[in-house]
Order: structure tokens, then sequence, then C-alpha cells
């Protein structure tokens, strides 16, 4: 068994060294060596990414079998992939949301999300002019971490502000995937309703496989740099003082952001995508009295959301995405109201966004235990 994406890739490659007339006489063994190395690497993953799904699958069918739903029948295996894509995503976006409310940064992930579209339209572009073999929703990642990176680049070298770099980014993104999609050239023809809005259906083995790989890159990261993150998101100017990297840290925050948005793009679409990001966080910062708590109560949040979701979805037939971030605002309104009740009883502080304590920091920025 061979990963089709990495041999497409390579096969590609060998065949534009083949065809050059400066390089045709050198030895190309070595180039053989990195394809078969990488190959071997290539089968590896692909291989365990396959293992992954299949004890998916069987999972999902224990449940069937006891619960009788009819999305998780064993015919049905896109729904398998779909609960699964959801699932992760409920995790991930959370995850990063979390950091990035507090900064005040929650619109980035609209930002990145219209570039990653881009991104799917440059796969899709380059699978029909050059027949690459190459899933546009890994273009759509390498777009977005790039449009991360510029947003970044913008805020650091100009005096602009961040949402003038991520309106800018945003912009430029969507304007090249609408180009890019109308040019039709090589016989390029394709329905973006799928990109747009989400669809349960699309989500393939390759598509989650891809989703499987973002989200052990995300919880790892997060999982290491968490104290670093989390000075960094409250006080800049404490953490530089301490040697804290601030800048590869901002880095790393808008790169990680970019993949859980192509993550959550093939059920959310590149409209919805950016209110996983958020609203789930704003609803747990109102029922929550510390930054880990806030994490883990928007996790939950968020899962419920997903599931509730894409339930509905199947049995209405109606769009997940739309069913999603509906399920998500209704959950924050009741968030709100329990909030708004333990403030009357006196169980907790009246908290404004971002003000919630956090766990590892001092001085200015929180009072807690473990300092980052």
């Amino acid at each position: 068994m061979s990963d089709p994406l990495t041999a497409a890739v390579l096969a590609w490659l060998l065949a534009a060294v083949d065809q050059s007339p400066a390089l045709a006489a050198v030895d190309q063994s070595p180039a053989l060596a990195l394809q078969g190395g990488l190959g071997g690497v290539g089968e590896v993953v692909f291989g365990v990414l396959l293992w992954a799904l299949d004890q998916w699958y069987w999972l999902m069918d224990w449940a069937y079998y006891f619960t009788g739903l009819e999305m998780l029948d064993p015919r049905y295996r896109y729904m398998h992939r779909a609960l699964l894509v959801g699932l992760c995503v409920g995790v991930m976006a959370p995850l990063i949301g979390t950091f990035l409310v507090h900064r005040q940064l929650a619109l980035i992930g609209d930002a990145l999300a219209h570039t990653a579209f881009a991104g799917v339209a440059i796969g899709l572009f380059l699978n029909a002019v050059i027949d690459l073999g190459v899933s546009p929703y890994l273009t759509a990642v390498v777009v977005a971490m790039i449009a991360a990176l510029f947003i970044e680049l913008i805020s650091e070298t100009t005096d602009a502000y961040n949402d003038v770099s991520m309106a800018i980014v945003l912009s430029t993104g969507f304007a090249l995937g609408t180009t890019l999609i109308s040019l039709n050239a090589g016989g390029l023809a394709v329905g973006v309703n799928q990109y747009l809005f989400g669809n349960l259906s699309t989500v393939s083995p390759q598509s989650a496989g891809i989703l499987l790989v973002l989200f052990v890159v995300i919880v790892g990261t997060v999982a290491v740099t968490r104290n670093q993150l989390l000075y960094v998101t409250f006080d800049e100017t404490a953490a530089a003082v301490s040697g804290i990297p601030v800048n590869w840290y901002n880095r790393v925050m808008v790169m990680l952001t970019a993949m859980v948005v192509v993550g959550a793009m093939q059920i959310m679409g590149v409209i919805l995508v950016a209110a996983m990001l958020v609203v789930p966080v704003a609803g747990a910062t109102q029922v929550s009295r510390s930054f880990t708590e806030s994490l883990v109560v928007s996790v939950v949040l968020a899962e419920l959301a997903v599931l509730l979701g894409i339930g509905v979805a199947y049995y209405g037939g109606v769009t997940a995405g739309g069913v999603i971030v509906l399920i998500a605002v209704g959950i924050y309104v009741c968030a709100v109201a329990i909030g708004k009740l333990q403030s009357a009883r006196g169980e907790r502080e009246t908290s404004e966004m971002g003000g919630i304590e956090t766990d590892g920091a001092d001085g200015g920025i929180g009072t807690g235990g473990d300092r980052p």
C-alpha cells in the first residue's frame, strides 16, 4: 500500500526533472533514493491513518448495534467520518479559540477561512491543469498557514493594527480563490458549495486522515507550549521581558489557527468556520472562573453543538454547518443566562470577556498556582 498523495507529488517532480535538458545527464539516484525514503514514510503514515479509521468504524458499528441510530449504520461510512471530523473539530477549535478570544483576535478565523478557500481553489486548479493529484484540503492547509504568517508579518513590519492586516489577507485570499474558480482553465469546473457551506457526505478517507494529522499536531503543540502561549496571551510585554520569544509564539498561534480552520472547513464551510473558534469560547467565559475551566467548558459546549448539529442535519436534511452554529449560539444564550443567575446569587463575580483569571500567571495577568 502506498500513499497516493506522496506518490503523485514525487512522480510530478521526477517527471519535471526528466524533461529538463540541463538535468538530463545528472545522476538521479539520490532523487530515486529520496523518493523511496519519502514513499516509505508516507506508506507508514498512510497505513497508521487507515488503521485509525478502521478502529473508528469498528467503534461506530458497535454504537449502531447498541443504539440502533440510522446515521450510525455501517453502510454509511461517510457519516462515521463526519462524526470523527466533528469530534476532532470540537476539541481543536475551542482549544485554539480560547487563546484567540482573550487576545481579541476572534476575527482571524474568518480571514484564514477565506484564504483557505483560495488554497482549495489552487489545489483544484493544479489538479485540472497539470493533473497533480493533490487533495485541495492539503493545499488549503499550506496556503492558510502562509496567509497566517503574512498577517503577523504585516502587523510586525507596519503600523497597521491586527484587524487591518486580517482584512487585507481576507480580501486577497478570497479574491484569488474566486478568480481561479472563474478561470475555467484546463476544463476546470468546480461545484464550490461544499467548500463554502460544508458537506457531511464529502468527507473522504483522505480528508479525514489529513484532519487526524492536524489534530495530533495542534493538540500536541498546545500541550507542549501551553504556559508560554498563556503568558503571551495575557501580557506580551512581561513575556518578552522574561525571555519568551513573543513573535515566534504569535506565529505558532496563527499557524495553529490556520490548521483548525482547514480542518473545520470540511463540515462547517468557509462562511461559518470561524464561529467554532469563537462562540463556544464566548459561552464558556460566562460560566467559568479560570482559564483552564474556560478551556474545558468550551470544549464540552463545542462537542455538544457538533454532535447535536450533525444529528439534526442528517435527520432533517439540512446543511450541517448552519445547524451547528445555530445550536452553538443557542448554547451561548443559555450560558449567558446561567452566568447572570450565578452572579445574582453571588456564586461568582461578574466577569467581562477576557477578564477570567488565569491559572499560571501573576501580577497583572491573574492569580493562581503554577506560573508559566
